[in-house]
């Protein structure tokens, strides 16, 4: 056993240290490493196409709005400082456009707000047809701005619906677009009625995400429609009013199709809103300094406004 013993030493090889051999197991990465690489590239396309054209446009854009540029000139964007917001700031024209806007937001707002609420407290009862009902209420949000822009045109002409309703009527004829004191009106009727599908949608989901408990526990407390309304339903659509208000007024404040395509930003400016302004400034005037320092201003307006308008609907505006 012994002799036995002693071979088995002898035969068996010593195993060597890897240190002294220079030999290294290969490192293999981890899971997590391995998902991050491979989320990073799921992530690339859209980065490159946000920076792309997103970044790199509003980059080159803050850089114009410090120059005087004429595209049509082969001199180059040539710095002016902060000459083109003080311009501007002091614009006759400029301010009236944004007090075109304000109007504008002021007129469209409310009505596609408190209507597209009152159409989800109909629909939002399960009666027979209702699902007809929210796809037909819907469809105008899905068409394009443009075309409801073509048809409310024709509604609004000498040979339109609104203008035939009114002759059978005994009313005379108007010119809805090319009277002053219409205009801007006639256009935010169009924009509230393109609104209201889709802020009856969200609503919609806001009002059936409310606990029916809370609506059961009013009952017992004695609370009329109303009541139940006020304390309850509100309440529970707060986040999603903040949501819808916040949305439209950036969308409205940015307004340009249905401008370009119902009055022209007339007559006499009456409905020049400044992103209409804008698309004069650049490719009218060939002025893109101008123009994009419009465009700032205009998004840290948006920027302040809907910054208050979320503060307040969340009830924040009053805390220290």
């Amino acid at each position: 056993m012994t002799q036995t013993a002693q071979t088995t030493n002898i035969t068996q090889p010593k195993r060597v240290p890897e240190l002294v051999t220079g030999t290294r197991r290969p490192r293999r990465r981890s899971p997590v490493r391995r998902i991050r690489v491979v989320g990073v590239l799921f992530i690339l396309p859209a980065a490159a196409y946000v920076a792309i054209f997103h970044l790199f446009p509003l980059a080159y854009g803050l850089y114009l709005s410090f120059t005087t540029y004429d595209p049509q000139s082969r001199s180059g964007p040539q710095p002016v400082g902060i000459g083109n917001y003080t311009k501007i700031l002091t614009d006759p024209v400029f301010l009236s456009s944004l007090l075109v806007t304000a109007k504008y937001v002021l007129y469209v707002l409310p009505g596609a707000v408190i209507l597209a609420l009152i159409l989800a407290l109909m629909v939002n009862r399960g009666r027979r047809g209702v699902g007809f009902f929210r796809t037909a209420l819907y469809v105008p949000h899905v068409v394009s701005l443009t075309a409801v822009s073509m048809v409310w045109l024709w509604l609004y002409s000498e040979q339109g619906w609104f203008n035939q309703i009114l002759r059978a009527v005994g009313i005379g004829e108007r010119q809805f677009l090319l009277e002053s004191g219409t205009a801007l009106a006639a256009v935010a009727v169009m924009r509230i009625w393109k609104a209201l599908g889709g802020n009856m949608v969200l609503l919609l989901a806001g009002l059936q995400s409310v606990p029916r408990e809370l609506y059961e526990a009013a009952a017992v407390d004695g609370a009329g429609g109303w009541a139940k309304f006020r304390y309850v339903t509100l309440p529970g659509l707060r986040g999603m009013l903040t949501y819808v208000v916040v949305t439209d007024i950036v969308y409205l404040a940015q307004s340009f199709g249905e401008i370009y395509i119902l009055t022209r930003g007339g007559p006499v400016d009456s409905t020049t809103t400044v992103n209409y302004l804008i698309y004069k400034q650049a490719f009218q005037f060939n002025d893109m300094g101008t123009a994009s320092a419009m465009g700032f201003v205009l998004f840290a307006l948006i920027s302040a406004v809907s910054f208050v308008s979320l503060r307040q609907m969340t009830g924040r505006g009053g805390r220290r």
